[in-house]
């Protein structure tokens, strides 16, 4: 984050907190629970009333309930706070079209297909953006192997997913030896 300039003063407008819990659960599925509150730090005019400072504009919560696959079994939305009262949550059960995708293989994209734009609620859309790191993150190093890859002979799957773990680095080398990808020399041109 930049600092501020040592002679500007600033004032909180907006907040925007995302939560994310997974919780295992005793039929070995795992509940994951989602959350977006946007709050303001003043009031302000909204669909013909006020919203009172600190009150949420936004609180929606995403329930998804998964195997140990990542595939989603059931999936739900609640919508508590909006702006448009008996609108912004009219949108029926449509992210019960979450069941039967797989959090690693396509997921940020068939929502999109699925549920972007008129066809669902932009905020939960988005909420279900940050789905796959966070449950992955939950579930790494236990149902998700973090070290050895795949059955078929394929790295972890975090390795090329970020700067840090491109195969060729440093840390991979470190870490990762046995995946470990080393740099071909360029081939000498002929003079």
């Amino acid at each position: 984050m930049p600092a501020a300039h040592p002679s500007a003063t600033r004032r909180p407008l907006h907040r925007r907190a995302l939560d994310v819990q997974v919780f295992l659960r005793d039929d070995g599925l795992f509940d994951v629970e989602a959350s977006l509150v946007d709050t303001k730090s003043h009031d302000v005019p909204l669909a013909g009333q006020t919203r009172r400072a600190g009150d949420p504009i936004h609180e929606m919560r995403l329930c998804l309930t998964v195997d140990q696959s990542l595939m989603v079994t059931a999936a739900s939305s609640d919508t508590r706070w909006m702006p448009y009262v008996g609108a912004c949550s009219e949108h029926g059960d449509a992210y019960a079209q979450l069941v039967g995708l797989n959090l690693m293989k396509g997921f940020r994209h068939a929502v999109a297909e699925r549920l972007g734009g008129t066809r669902g609620c932009t905020h939960l859309t988005e909420l279900c953006q940050i789905l796959p790191t966070a449950v992955i993150q939950a579930l790494a190093g236990s149902v998700v192997d973090t070290r050895e890859g795949d059955a078929a002979g394929n790295p972890p799957f975090q390795l090329d997913r970020c700067h840090a773990l491109k195969r060729d680095s440093a840390t991979v080398a470190k870490f990762y030896p046995r995946w470990h990808l080393t740099t071909p020399e360029p081939a000498p041109t002929a003079s």
